[in-house]
């Protein structure tokens, strides 16, 4: 029985035809596969999940704020009652231009207090009785939070040079007793027909938004409600 062996051409041959097979089905060196971005480029449709992902983030960053209004003025949880405060439409943010000038001399922007709620007084440095009485209320109103007081601050805002008594300062040394431009708190702070900013005291969230106003001759038992339901629905501050 003999063997048959292929010849050196039929070998040479079917080699240069594998190579041929191989070569024609593989793509060329460095080149990427079809359909596929090259290397280096920023894959397909990543530029619009970063867009997404930011629109999600401000969403977010704004829902507490919209929750807290939607579910105290909206759902209103206490058997329906509304707020003792009026509500201030539309919102007025805290002007980049109102600045605010303390005991140290240093004038420094209002909007630097945004971050905590600030509830707010406006009269001239002598402060009479009704001065008096404001910054009593603002200060017993936040003393009854609790320990949800230190997301509170009260501020003072004086409207002239005057210096203030002694006594008050004694009295209220956690308000914020700050010296301001009567024209420019006057054009922020939106009174009624019949009264003047002084005879109010206004409420204004962590994000800078006057949001509130109490009528003048306050019950400080009332503000206490709105301010304790706001702090209850809303995790900003």
């Amino acid at each position: 029985m003999s063997t048959h062996s292929p010849d050196s051409s039929q070998v040479s041959s079917s080699a240069s035809l594998q190579k041929g097979a191989s070569s024609k089905g593989a793509p060329p060196k460095g080149a990427q596969p079809n359909g596929a971005a090259p290397k280096g480029a920023p894959r397909k449709g990543s530029w619009q999940r970063g867009r997404w992902m930011l629109l999600l983030i401000a969403v977010i960053c704004g829902a507490p704020i919209a929750l807290s209004y939607f579910t105290y003025y909206v759902i209103k949880p206490k058997g329906g009652s509304t707020s003792y405060g009026t509500l201030i439409e539309p919102q007025r943010t805290i002007p980049s231009a109102l600045m605010v000038t303390g005991d140290d001399g240093r004038e420094v922007p209002l909007a630097s207090l945004k971050g905590r709620w600030l509830m707010i007084s406006v009269d001239g440095g002598v402060c009479g009785a009704s001065c008096v009485q404001k910054l009593y209320f603002m200060r017993q109103v936040r003393a009854t939070q609790g320990v949800e007081r230190e997301r509170v601050v009260t501020v003072w805002l004086r409207t002239d040079d005057a210096a203030v008594p002694a006594v008050v300062k004694t009295a209220y040394p956690d308000t914020r007793m700050l010296r301001a431009d009567s024209t420019s708190v006057s054009a922020w702070l939106p009174a009624t027909d019949k009264t003047k900013d002084t005879d109010h005291i206004y409420l204004v969230d962590p994000n800078g938004n006057l949001m509130m106003r109490f009528p003048e001759q306050p019950d400080p038992s009332k503000i206490k409600q709105d301010l304790t339901k706001l702090l209850k629905w809303s995790r900003i501050g």
